[in-house]
This record gives structure tokens, C-alpha cells and sequence, in this order.
């Protein structure tokens, strides 16, 4: 269930579908990667290149700048392929892996707690609460070379409609570059910040596409009194690069009873040593009880015990093989309720990577419209809606993932009538974690073409890292009017902060109502709600709407209290700031925010906001500054340097990190940004003859203030 290095994967081809197209392999998939690998964060024209050979024949050539460049971590359980490992491929032992010998783990390891979250009302009767959860097996990128801290482009899977998501699975390995893969850290950190789990990779491959059964002997290996130190070390990496458990994927055919009776007792022991910090297993129906591969689609006796057992749970979750039929999915469901377990901690693969929305799922034996949910399902590929784009912006990327995930009305409170594509928000309740104040979010997606401060450009080369993402509003776009419905878009051609704001256009012949976050958010008599926002065509009012209560079922709208925007500015086209007093609400809870706006004259309108915060009181507090801005290690070549740095942590509550270069003309550039405190630069340029290269790094909180800067300089040589 992986790209690998021969063609197709055998296993989900079904008799009832037409035949799937061949994925790319895993070394075209390295390969396409490897520039987007060597130019990580922003303001990068790639990594250091090899010199060319000086032209006298008995001199040598000048010795190639070193890759500083950091990614995400990937092993074999303990011993290694034979042979020599291709082109940017390092073959490590996780056996012999320690924290203190990683140099990049500091660029790998997220920050950001996993966050609690809430299930509000749904807003449509078909969405359910309490029922199927969706899992989501993702490939960002390679297995090799793929960058720990995001890249030079805004061609990237930035995924935001966690609100779904009950899980998800950093997707990867093949038998040429590694097997057991940890989520990097913009990943983690974007999931964490939505409430969403992140689950590392353990992939077992089958024997045809380069697997070995020792890989398999390795991961559940025993010493001398009798532990697992496979277990031990994924418990360990889990928690050092801040990540959430692990999905086991045994599928290298060729075992006996007794390895699979050994492979119980390693999940049982990585459950127990990752139990205190809360790690989760999810084990895929390949291996079975007597230690062959054989995928049932089903849980039923041969895999139970890998789920289940006499002694009790085993792994959270199964995600259930793609050949499931009706039948075996109900008598899935049965087995877990006789089990004592949920029936809902068992994922019904569904393959959406050749055809996403157009992918044939029989939803009936899934998610039945009439009836309780049978199981959850699991999403295999989705990033289909950025792969099979010809135009791959981030605007191009957005409105095919909402039809991914909200259907083709693109509003989850009225879902278009019953096609042969189910929408995730057509089923499942969405959920939210804006649960305390201050809360901000400026409609940053994690990527975009340039980067905006202030609404002005401070870089303005493509980037992409999702650990800046802002928490977005799960239901995209939820509208109400009696008149023409607006398009409601993320959009990249103009940003207050980051790179995208929220644009509504058309000709609004009603009031139009845009739902935004769902909240449960304590107000008190001093809280303050604040818009940024700009009018670019026609001429509208502005309202600000704050729900108090839920509505009473789903598929009702939210009962706002409306209050007034006063903007402050004049000038057509530009950012304008409306700050709203909410005293009169104070001791209730916000529920909900929306934003209506009418239009003032008969033709079309296009109105952008930029940012909506939250704050108990109107005092803005700076956040203490970071401290000790270090250089730990750079290259130079030709007036251009790949750096690293790293810092100290400022005292008391961050969002992020914030580097910039200061330039001779005493202007600053954005380079990048990171939940942690090391950030890796491919490519600075000198400044004509400047001595030195500086460098600030200010803490960012929730409101987005920046703290006073840490500084420090690269000499040029």
C-alpha cells in the first residue's frame, strides 16, 4: 500500500473497478523532489552547488559546499539493505539511533500540543456526531530528501480541512530508502493546532516490491530479558520529535504462526511504554494470525488479535484492507461490538488517489444516509486534489480540495443533492479547538506566493510550511442569504499576514451571512473582536455576528447578535481596521462568528478580510524575546551561504518564530518561520560588499505581536 519501485500496487485492484493507473514510482517521486528538498523555507534559490573543476589540469577541484540542509527522518528497524543506498538516500538503524546523535532532530521536532477540541452542532442533519471518524494516509513528499521546515514553492499539499480528521498518517517508505518514517515537523504542528493526531509510518513491504522478512525480524526482535528495543525506540522518536504514535504495517509475506504470536507481543509492548505519553497504534489488516500476508477487508478471527486479544487492546485502531465488501464491513462492525469496542475504531481503506471525488466507494456499506454508520473509513492519497491539477496555484489547489471535502455546493450547511461523490462534510461533524481567548486567525493557509506583514510584501518568492498555518474555519463556506450566494474562496493574490486572505465576490442582492469559526470562547465585559478587512469593488456594510448558543439541530443556522462595524481608513482598496466592544456579551460564551455584509448599490462586490481576532482586554502585550541567535553551521560558495541556525526559547507563550535578514539599506526580509527554535536558510545571498550577513529573530504570540529581537551576523569569507 505504498509507491514503490514496481509499478502498481496488485492489492487494490478489484474486479468491480476499472483498472488503476500506475502511481509514479518511488525513485521518480525522489527524484522530482530533490530540487524542492534542496531549497527549504523561504526566500531559497536552492542549496549550495557543486563547484565546478578549476580548468588547470594537475589542480583539484574545489571540494563541494556540505548539505546542511535538514529532513525528515527515516530507518530501518536494525540491519541494512545490501548494497550502497541511491542518490540523497542515507540508510540509518533505528536500533542505533539516539537523540543526541541527530543532528537535524532540532529542525524535526514539533512544538505545538496536541490541542483539545469540541464537536459543535453540525450544520446539516446528515452530518453526525459520535459516529464514523475519517483517517487520512498522506504522502507529502519522498521518503529521502524531503525537507524538515517546508520549501521555496507554494506547489504543495497544504491541508486545512482537519475539522474532518480524526487521525493522520504520514504516509511513506520503500525498500530502497527506508521503512519507518517520522512526520516533520510543520505537519505535526500544523495537525496539533486543529486537534488532529499524527501517526509515523511503520511500512513492511511485500516482497515484490523489495521486502524482506528480516526487516520484519528486526522490528520485533527481543533482548536478553525479554523487551522489545524497536518499541522502545519508537516510543522514544515519537516523543522527541513530538508526534503521536504509529501505524504498523506488516506486508512482507513469509512468517509462521510464531511471528505473528511475536509481532502481538511487540504491539502490546509499544503499547505500554508509549501509554504514559499518550501514544496511539493503528495496525493494517495485512499480517494475520498465522504470520502470512493475507488482507481480509475485514476484522474477523484471522486478525483480530492484532486489534483485541483475551488480555485486552491491542492497537487502537484497523484500518481495514481495501477488498472489504458490505458484507464483511457489517460483520466487522459486530465483531468489535462483541469485543467490547467500538465499531468506529475500524477504517474502511477507500483509494482516492487515481480518482478522488471520482472514485467508485460504495458509501451505502460505509455511511448508509438512513441508518447508523457501519464503520469509519480511511482516506488513502488524497492529496489527488493538488496531484492530478494542471494548474497547481494554491487558489487552483483550495477549491478542489473544498470539493473534496464539502461537495460541490461548497457549503457543508446546504449540501448539493446526493451525486455519486459522499463529502466528508456531508457525513461527518466537524470539530474545532478555538476554545480560549486570545484568539486570532488571519486566513494564512500554511503556503502562498509571497509573504504579507501589515498588508505589505516583506518576501516575495513562494513558499510553503504548514506549522504557520492559522486554525481556519472547519466549515468552508457555510453562507446564509435570500438572494444570490457569493463566492467565499481562500485567496493569494493579497494577505494582511502570510499569504492568503478571505475573499467574498459577486453581487450580493441580499444580506450574505459567512459563517466562520466555531467557538466556545468565555467573553468578558472588556473583550474586544477585531476585523481587518478591505473593500475592493462596490461599497458594502460590514457586521460583525457572535453566536451565544448552539443552535437546537442540526442543519439549524447559528442565532447571532449582530453588531456593528465601524471601519477606521477611507481610502478605497485598503486594509481598514473595525474593533467591536462586546461588554454587552460579557459572562456568556461565544459559540460562534460570523461576519454579514450587504451591499450598498447594484453591482458586484468584492470584500477581503484579512484577520478576526479575539482578546479579553484591550491592552496588547509584547511577548519576552527569544535569546542567543546562534550561526551553528554554514557553507559558503560564491557570495552564497546554507545556514543553520538556532535559539533560545522566550519565556511564556509563543505561536511561532520569525527570522529576517536586515539588508544594507536598512530594510528587513522575511526568511522564514518555525514553531521551534532552529531554522535551516539554503541560500543567502551577499548584499553587495556588506561584511557581514545579519539576522533577527522575534517571538510571535497568538495575536500575532512580535517580540524585540534576538540578533546575530554571518562574516563573509
Amino acid at each position: 500500500m505504498s509507491e514503490t519501485d514496481n509499478g502498481a500496487d496488485p492489492r487494490t485492484a478489484r474486479p468491480s473497478r476499472r483498472p488503476r493507473s500506475i502511481p509514479p514510482t518511488r525513485r521518480h517521486v525522489l527524484a522530482a523532489g530533490a530540487g524542492a528538498g534542496a531549497a527549504a523555507l523561504l526566500g531559497g534559490v536552492g542549496a549550495a552547488t557543486e563547484a565546478q573543476a578549476a580548468p588547470p589540469p594537475r589542480s583539484p577541484a574545489p571540494a563541494a559546499a556540505p548539505d546542511l540542509a535538514p529532513y525528515a527522518a527515516y530507518w530501518f528497524p536494525d540491519s541494512l539493505p545490501k548494497g550502497v543506498p541511491g542518490p540523497g538516500i542515507t540508510w540509518r538503524s533505528l536500533r542505533q539511533w539516539t537523540p543526541e546523535s541527530d543532528p537535524d532532530l532540532p529542525y524535526n521536532t514539533a512544538t505545538v500540543p496536541l490541542a483539545p477540541r469540541f464537536t459543535p452542532v453540525p450544520p446539516n442533519a446528515g452530518a453526525r456526531a459520535g459516529q464514523a471518524r475519517i483517517s487520512s494516509l498522506v504522502s507529502f513528499g519522498p521518503t529521502a530528501r524531503n525537507p524538515s521546515q517546508g520549501s521555496a514553492t507554494a506547489d504543495h499539499y497544504a491541508l486545512t480541512h482537519w475539522a474532518y480528521l480524526d487521525e493522520l498518517v504520514f504516509w511513506g517508505g520503500s525498500s530502497g530508502e527506508g521503512i519507518v518514517l517520522a512526520p516533520n515537523a510543520p505537519v505535526v504542528d500544523a495537525a496539533h493546532r486543529h486537534g488532529v493526531p499524527v501517526l509515523g509510518n511503520v511500512f513492511l513491504p511485500p516482497v515484490v516490491y523489495g521486502g524482506d522478512l528480516q526487516w520484519t525480524r528486526d522490528l520485533v526482535q527481543q533482548d536478553s530479558q525479554g523487551r522489545f528495543p524497536i518499541a522502545e525506540k519508537l516510543v522514544l522518536v515519537a516523543r522527541t520529535h513530538g508526534f503521536d504514535g504509529w501505524f504498523v504495517n506488516a506486508e512482507t509475506d513469509g512468517g509462521d504462526s510464531a511471528l505473528a504470536a511475536r509481532m502481538r507481543a511487540f504491539l502490546r509492548a509499544l503499547r505500554a511504554a508509549g501509554a504514559p505519553y499518550g501514544l496511539r497504534i493503528t495496525w493494517y489488516d495485512a499480517m494475520n494470525s498465522t504470520g502470512r500476508v493475507g488482507w481480509q477487508g475485514a476484522l474477523n478471527a484471522l486478525n483480530q488479535e492484532f486489534f483485541e486479544d483475551r488480555a485486552g487492546r491491542v492497537a487502537d485502531t484497523v484500518f481495514v484492507d481495501f477488498r472489504w465488501t458490505p458484507q464483511t464491513l457489517a460483520a466487522s462492525g459486530a465483531l468489535a461490538d462483541r469485543l467490547g469496542r467500538s465499531r468506529h475504531e475500524l477504517w474502511a481503506a477507500l483509494d482516492v488517489g487515481s480518482d478522488g471525488w471520482n472514485s467508485g466507494v460504495r458509501w451505502d456499506a460505509v455511511i448508509p444516509r438512513e441508518r447508523a454508520h457501519v464503520v469509519s473509513f480511511g482516506f488513502y492519497r488524497p492529496e489527488w486534489t493538488r496531484n492530478h491539477l494542471t494548474d497547481r496555484s494554491p487558489g487552483a489547489f483550495h477549491r478542489a480540495d473544498d470539493r473534496f471535502w464539502t461537495g460541490e455546493s461548497l457549503d457543508p450547511a446546504h449540501p448539493a443533492p446526493e451525486d455519486t461523490w459522499r463529502a466528508p462534510a456531508t457525513a461527518v461533524a466537524d470539530r474545532s479547538t478555538v476554545t480560549a481567548l486570545p484568539f486570532a486567525c488571519a486566513f494564512n493557509t500554511g503556503h502562498g506566493e509571497r509573504w504579507y506583514e501589515d498588508g505589505k510584501v516583506t518576501c516575495d518568492t513562494p513558499w510553503n510550511h504548514l506549522g504557520l498555518q492559522d486554525r481556519l474555519p472547519g466549515r468552508r463556506w457555510a453562507v446564509e442569504t435570500t438572494g444570490a450566494r457569493p463566492s467565499v474562496t481562500l485567496d493569494f493574490a493579497r494577505a494582511w499576514r502570510g499569504g492568503s486572505s478571505l475573499l467574498v465576490s459577486g453581487s450580493l442582492t441580499a444580506p450574505a451571512v459567512v459563517g466562520l469559526h466555531c467557538t466556545r470562547l468565555p467573553l468578558t465585559a472588556s473583550a474586544v473582536l477585531e476585523l481587518v478587512h478591505a473593500t475592493e469593488s462596490g461599497a458594502v456594510t460590514v457586521e460583525v455576528g457572535v453566536a451565544t448558543r448552539e443552535p437546537a439541530a442540526p442543519g439549524e443556522p447559528l442565532p447571532y447578535t449582530w453588531l456593528k462595524a465601524p471601519a477606521q481608513g477611507s481610502a478605497a482598496g485598503s486594509w481598514r481596521t473595525s474593533r467591536v466592544a462586546l461588554a454587552t456579551l460579557g459572562g456568556r460564551t461565544a459559540y460562534g462568528i460570523a461576519v454579514r455584509i450587504t451591499a450598498r448599490g447594484s453591482g458586484a462586490v468584492s470584500w477581503r478580510l484579512g484577520a478576526l481576532s479575539v482578546r479579553g482586554d484591550s491592552a496588547r502585550r509584547r511577548p519576552a524575546a527569544p535569546g542567543a541567535l546562534t550561526v551553528d553551521a554554514s557553507a559558503q560558495q560564491n557570495g552564497t551561504a546554507a545556514v543553520r541556525l538556532s535559539w533560545r526559547r522566550a519565556a511564556g507563550p509563543v505561536r511561532h518564530h520569525e527570522l529576517y535578514r536586515l539588508l544594507p539599506d536598512g530594510s528587513r526580509r522575511f526568511l522564514g518561520g518555525t514553531c521551534g527554535t532552529a531554522l535551516y536558510l539554503p541560500a543567502v545571498t551577499r548584499a553587495g560588499q556588506e561584511p557581514a550577513a545579519r539576522f533577527e529573530v522575534r517571538a510571535v504570540d497568538e495575536l500575532y505581536a512580535a517580540s524585540d529581537p534576538a540578533a546575530t551576523t554571518l562574516p563573509w569569507t
